[in-house]
């Protein structure tokens, strides 16, 4: 039985392109890009050329892409950075639909912390959020998309306003990167978590990108590597093939064409699972969105029994957030709009989506509902 992966919020297939520029700097080129040596600046021209090609995607420079291991690091890096610079009992600001690695980061802060409500399709109010930032604030994190809804947020009028303030700003681009187009410098954040696991690039590569000008205390320590910005040893072929995802995005129509493509299959999905099935609610804003998700609760009828009721089908979707789903339990995200958070099932596409993979999952999804509907009347 053929697979339909439609899970790529959580993670996406490692694009073609990345793994073939991977290839050799697994097989071959093994050196310290920090040493000397012909191997050593081997690997140091590719994991610039790699840092570049991150830089373009993003509308930064590359002085100001930090590589991690993920975008949890990369966002763990930015709360522990920014309130480490501030001196004793900061105040931080944050949003209730932000991924959990922020706000669980946040959470550890010695000092205090506000979390902004939002409305029901799960977006923050710029003005709400500055309502918070008092003169003790050193850190505003606000997402640029949710990873549950699929919501765009107003991450550049809340930057733009807490620099008057005086604030320091990290947007989470998590989710948005390799499906809208993010310009670092546009928006005017101070600092920016990436992932490129999320979009075709490798699992284990993830970036922080720090203003230029802006110095912040390192989280790993232990090593001068990442212009004395993240201490360890850079995994050069995880950021290579980073690089060579976010080239394929940066060339031509790319970025534009994959789009397209996803808002059409998660539109149908959409569309047409409202038509076979009764008892749908569309959640997250419809129109102003990622394109490769939509998330809606279904009556009646608990998450779980659904997942495993598709996998056992052949159809691979989620519920939740990525970092929370183990667990099962009610999402926090929709708990946080005001609408039902027990019932919630999120399809996303990705850049190696067919229109066979949709059809699978519009063809098993009735079925299991009726099923599951049919053993609770019964």
């Amino acid at each position: 039985m053929r697979r339909a992966y439609l899970d790529h919020a959580s993670t996406s297939q490692l694009r073609p392109a990345a793994l073939e520029a991977m290839l050799p700097y697994l097989r071959e080129h093994h050196a310290d890009p920090g040493r000397l040596h012909a191997e050593g600046r081997a690997t140091r021209v590719a994991l610039e050329e790699a840092r570049e090609r991150v830089a373009g995607l993003l509308g930064a420079r590359p002085r100001e892409v930090v590589f991690t291991a993920s975008g949890t690091e990369a966002i763990n890096a930015a709360v522990w950075g920014a309130v480490g610079r501030a001196g004793d009992t900061p105040h931080v600001v944050t949003t209730a639909v932000e991924h959990s690695a922020v706000l669980d980061a946040c959470r550890r802060v010695e000092g205090e912390l506000t979390v902004v409500a939002v409305d029901r399709l799960g977006r923050y109010d710029p003005d709400e959020v500055m309502s918070a930032v008092t003169d003790a604030t050193a850190l505003v994190n606000v997402q640029l998309a949710n990873h549950e809804v699929g919501t765009l947020q107003p991450a550049a009028e809340v930057a733009g306003a807490a620099h008057e303030r005086g604030a320091l700003v990290h947007v989470d681009a998590c989710m948005a990167v390799g499906h809208v187009p993010v310009d670092f410098h546009e928006i005017g954040a101070d600092l920016m978590s990436v992932s490129a696991h999320k979009f075709g690039g490798p699992k284990g590569a993830g970036a922080l990108l720090v203003r230029r000008g802006l110095r912040i205390p390192q989280l790993i320590v232990g090593g001068a590597q990442e212009r004395a910005r993240r201490g360890g040893l850079e995994d050069v072929p995880a950021m290579v093939g980073f690089g060579a995802a976010a080239a394929e995005l940066a060339a031509d129509d790319h970025l534009t064409d994959e789009a397209r493509t996803a808002r059409a299959r998660t539109e149908r999905v959409a569309v047409e699972t409202a038509e076979r099935v009764a008892g749908l609610q569309r959640y997250g804003d419809p129109d102003d969105r990622v394109p490769h998700l939509v998330c809606f609760g279904i009556e009646g009828v608990e998450s779980e029994p659904v997942l495993l009721g598709l996998d056992q089908r052949g159809v691979a979707v989620h519920s939740g957030s990525a970092c929370s789903s183990e667990a099962l339990e009610p999402s926090p995200i929709l708990a946080a709009m005001g609408v039902d958070a027990d019932h919630s099932l999120r399809v996303s596409v990705g850049w190696s989506t067919t229109d066979a993979d949709v059809d699978a999952f519009l063809d098993a999804f009735p079925a299991v509902v009726d099923r599951l509907r049919a053993l609770r009347a019964g």
